[in-house]
């Protein structure tokens, strides 16, 4: 299975269980792994026979701005839905990072799931 990555994608949202995180938009670092055939846009060399990397990107941005849970599994599973409506995507991993909230710590979460709507399945 061939891959698409997107690294270091920051998004502004609303997210948090502590008191007073979603009462302000703070960063969102997020990275996406998407398994799928590649081989027709390896042939075709045309952006139809793959992801559009901008239309993720804006999704994603898109998302984070305009929901808000307290938790990051959540927005995680939130993303991995909006991303399997292309059945071209046999499995997605999601990892979702809010910087330096924890006194200068990173914590992070990272979703992998196959893809229910799968043209294969």
């Amino acid at each position: 299975m061939d891959r698409i990555n997107l690294h270091e994608l920051r998004a502004y949202g609303r997210h948090g269980a502590d008191p007073g995180e979603r009462e302000r938009e703070q960063p969102f670092d997020i990275a996406i792994a998407l398994e799928l055939d590649l081989r027709a846009a390896q042939q075709s060399d045309n952006l139809v026979d793959t992801i559009d990397y901008s239309a993720i990107c804006s999704t994603v941005r898109e998302r984070v701005a305009h929901t808000s849970y307290a938790l990051l599994e959540r927005l995680a599973g939130d993303l991995l839905d909006a991303l399997f409506d292309d059945a071209r995507i046999a499995r997605a991993e999601v990892t979702i990072a809010k910087p330096r909230i924890l006194g200068g710590a990173t914590p992070s979460v990272t979703l992998v799931r196959e893809n229910p709507r799968h043209a294969c399945r």
